[in-house]
């Protein structure tokens, strides 16, 4: 009598779980712009959107979805500031360094942060709590200096009242 083969599971189809969710929601986008002239960068908009950055799995993807070159997808990416491809923070801290913020202690602020997060521009704090960026202009120059933090801006700070706000986030 022969044994009978035992039966091999087959892998789930690609795109179940939150990670499928993900994915449909930048093809919808794709879907969506498809055609469009300067379509891909709504699209990594939309990818770093969900996931907070853009891996090069999801760069890949997308390159073949809209039929386009890894080197373009990736060029974009890289060229536009606002896109990162490493993880960032929950937190993403910009402290303006424009010629008002700088002039009114922007520098200070910065250094004040990378002494409390013990980062420096571009990196994250280990707990993944924090990111710490500098940028050009907030276009809050009457209110030097400047730092936001996500989507609020905080305006005239010292190094004191950023210690103060720090905290609220901690």
């Amino acid at each position: 009598m022969e044994k009978a083969e035992a039966a091999v599971p087959t892998p789930p189809p690609v795109g179940r779980g939150i990670a499928g969710k993900i994915f449909q929601q930048i093809y919808t986008t794709i879907d969506e712009t498809r055609g469009q002239t300067g379509a891909l960068i709504p699209v990594l908009q939309r990818a770093q959107g969900l996931i907070g950055y853009l891996p090069l799995p999801v760069l890949r993807s997308i390159a073949r979805d809209m039929r386009v070159s890894l080197s373009e997808v990736y060029g974009i990416a890289s060229f536009y500031s606002f896109f990162t491809m490493v993880p960032r923070g929950k937190y993403i801290i910009s402290v303006c360094m424009g010629t008002s913020c700088y002039v009114r202690g922007g520098e200070r602020i910065l250094n004040t942060l990378q002494k409390e997060l013990d980062i420096d521009p571009g990196e994250t704090t280990p707990d993944g709590l924090f990111s710490l960026e500098m940028v050009r202009c907030l276009g809050c120059c009457g209110l030097s200096p400047v730092v936001a933090i996500e989507d609020k801006i905080y305006r005239r700070v010292t190094p004191t009242k950023m210690k103060e706000i720090l905290s609220t986030y901690a």
